[in-house]
């Protein structure tokens, strides 16, 4: 229930971020305004005695937020790619969130693994190790076939991570609900509408049988891919709670003195990483939308091999000649095109005034295109992007949630492989080809072709569709606003106790 009852839980988090210390050092990594770091400790300091002091042995940041739950853990491993964001110190703590969280017991995963396929472990495997990963929802353990003598990769869900998800998304419904009711300029960012999207792709992830899906229409997609592998779905010994899959052998992806040591190229592989991405959106409209360290390997022969199929990101032709327009824009630096993108795409209201918003995208563009290399960011354009927007009135596109999350995701991980990268002259190739294939006559042609083949199937009901659309637009009813200042009281006064919480929280979800 999303109710009141969660405020309870939003000081909890206050608590436990200022009793592990991880509340100035999270504070001092977003360069939180005065006001905002004073609100939060002044709410959150007399009830530290409600916060999780965590596991000792670890760094304040992953201990906090490894304490609060998977929701808050799924926010350390983005932060854990943006060492340009974060620090380079923060960011290594955080990584230890990627794969390698306290584990459950083997006992408890042979019994799942058992319940869910029906016979025993030993019945199917000769060798089941103990934990090689586990990650915010599940852990993974390395087996051997006993048929065929294979080595697999067997993940397996934690135990009660379902109910643990729902009440952490329950807290955050609460929080995105008061913050727009207290801050009106806020409800542009949909902020319930965020959590709902992140709502659905956590609930996918629960579900193995559909990440097992996906890493099979991945595979299909990404065959013809050079450089790029993905392990095999064994189907006949997965389930909703368990997946096996071929083991995949490779350094990590994160471990760069091991990568300099086995004589690969960084920097090519961190141009490739974000090719991949770039050509999987684009090309493909599917894409694997957790690409952190922890989710890619480098092979012996320097392929890179992805896993962790949980959570992918798909996006309509439509929307990705749109994205791929605004990105080819500011590569080109043509902001009035960017700007009657936005405008065509319905992104910017059309009563706004072009001419302002593309003097407006130059603002944002040309700062960046005259920093160092070094210093080009996804995320820095992104930034600068949400404040022009902002003023032009356009709304949160959640449909571009995902795409824009891991777009930050994939850059922090080739960053982090060569700090030297530059961003647009990678993704400029890839954007070119897309485009050239997509938008200019031939796709035109290809398009009216598309067109007239729904049409000719669909042509004898056209009509009788048409004139049931006109009566049902004639027959509308006029809304009636319903009076909503009474509940509007009771929850602005409920807010008021943990608004600083709501807010910063849903800034960090919208952040994701």
């Amino acid at each position: 229930m999303r109710g009141p009852h969660n405020i309870l839980r939003l000081i909890r988090t206050g608590a436990t971020l200022e009793r592990t210390g991880a509340m100035g050092l999270i504070m001092d990594a977003f360069e939180a305004p005065p006001l905002v770091r004073g609100t939060m400790r002044f709410l959150a300091w007399p009830f530290q005695w409600l916060g999780d002091k965590g596991d000792l042995a670890t760094p304040p940041a992953p201990r906090a937020l490894t304490a609060l739950g998977p929701a808050y853990i799924k926010f350390g491993q983005i932060l854990s790619t943006r060492p340009d964001l974060v620090g380079e110190e923060l960011a290594t703590h955080l990584r230890v969130l990627q794969d390698k969280l306290p584990p459950f017991s083997v006992d408890l995963a042979k019994r799942s693994i058992a319940q869910e396929l029906g016979r025993p472990v030993e019945d199917i495997f000769d060798d089941f190790s103990p934990p090689v990963a586990a990650a915010s929802i599940a852990q993974v353990h390395k087996a051997r076939l006993r048929d065929t003598g294979e080595a697999v990769a067997v993940k397996v869900l934690r135990p009660g991570i379902e109910r643990a998800f729902r009440r952490d998304i329950d807290a955050f419904y609460f929080a995105a609900r008061m913050v727009e009711l207290l801050a009106p300029g806020a409800r542009r960012l949909r902020p319930t509408d965020v959590i709902a999207h992140f709502e659905g792709v956590v609930m996918g992830e629960l579900d193995l049988r559909l990440e097992a899906a996906s890493a099979s229409e991945f595979a299909a997609n990404t065959a013809k891919d050079a450089g790029f592998q993905l392990p095999t779905v064994q189907w006949p010994l997965s389930s909703r709670r368990v997946m096996t899959m071929s083991w995949a052998d490779g350094l990590p992806l994160g471990d760069n003195a091991a990568l300099d040591a086995a004589g690969h190229d960084r920097a090519e592989l961190g141009e490739r990483v974000l090719q991949l991405f770039l050509s999987h959106a684009l090309r493909d409209g599917y894409f694997h939308a957790d690409m952190h360290q922890g989710n890619l390997k480098v092979s012996g022969n320097g392929d890179i091999i992805a896993y962790d199929f949980g959570i992918m990101g798909h996006i309509d032709e439509y929307t990705r000649r749109v994205y791929a327009e605004i990105l080819y824009g500011f590569i080109k630096r043509d902001y009035r095109r960017v700007a009657e993108v936005h405008f065509e795409a319905g992104y910017v209201p059309a009563d706004r005034d072009v001419d302002a918003f593309a003097r407006a995208l130059r603002a944002v563009g040309e700062p960046i295109f005259g920093m160092d290399a070094s210093k080009i960011s996804m995320g820095s354009l992104l930034s600068y992007l949400f404040e022009v927007t902002e003023r032009f009135g356009m709304e949160t596109r959640t449909e571009l949630i995902l795409l824009q999350r891991t777009m930050v995701v994939v850059e922090g991980v080739a960053r982090s492989l060569n700090p030297q990268i530059n961003i647009w002259q990678v993704a400029k190739p890839v954007v070119e080809d897309y485009i050239k294939k997509t938008i200019g006559p031939r796709a035109a042609l290809r398009d009216l072709g598309r067109t007239a083949m729904v049409l000719s199937r669909y042509g004898p009901r056209l009509p009788g569709l048409v004139e049931a659309a006109l009566i049902r637009q004639t027959a509308a009813p006029v809304p009636v606003k319903r009076a909503v200042w009474p509940e509007r009281a009771l929850w602005a006064g409920l807010g008021c106790l943990v608004g600083a919480v709501g807010v910063t929280l849903t800034v960090f979800l919208v952040g994701m």
